[in-house]
């Protein structure tokens, strides 16, 4: 047999550098996908409140303005890591309320969403301003039939 020249093959130091760079790789890998899992968690826990407290000033303007002041309870036991706190507040224009829904974490007490709002009150329900509008159609539609047969 023949001996080669050239030593085919690589050496230890090869080898350790080779296992170094992908060792650096890993970490670097596993590093960013813990940061991407843990925005993602934020981003659905944000995401949670901001619809809870869309839906809690949502529900205010369809019952109705409460009184001036400042609520709290929790969220129920569908969203048990989270808690609402509500605050109404009269503005200097008439009948116009600051209304603020603030979701916080149960366990911390840290803020997670904040929702600010106007709202205008109405002096009666919704469907007190329906039920009118429809009798005053009426009216109108009648008042239009008479003068149309004079």
């Amino acid at each position: 047999m023949k001996a080669s020249g050239s030593n085919a093959g690589f050496s230890l130091v090869e080898v350790m550098v080779a296992i170094v760079i992908l060792g650096v790789a890993v970490v670097g890998l596993t590093r960013g996908l813990t940061t991407a899992l843990g925005a993602s968690k934020d981003a659905e826990r944000q995401t949670a409140a901001a619809l809870f407290a869309s839906g809690k000033i949502e529900l205010i303007r369809t019952m109705g303005l409460p009184a001036d002041g400042e609520t709290t309870g929790d969220c129920g036991s569908e969203l048990p890591a989270y808690r609402w706190r509500q605050s109404v507040e009269t503005t200097t224009v008439d009948r116009l309320h600051a209304v603020t829904v603030t979701v916080e974490d149960s366990v911390t007490g840290g803020e997670i969403f904040e929702l600010k709002t106007m709202l205008f009150d109405t002096g009666g329900g919704t469907s007190d301003l329906s039920a009118n509008g429809k009798d005053q159609d009426k009216t109108k539609k009648q008042n239009r039939g008479k003068n149309g047969k004079q």
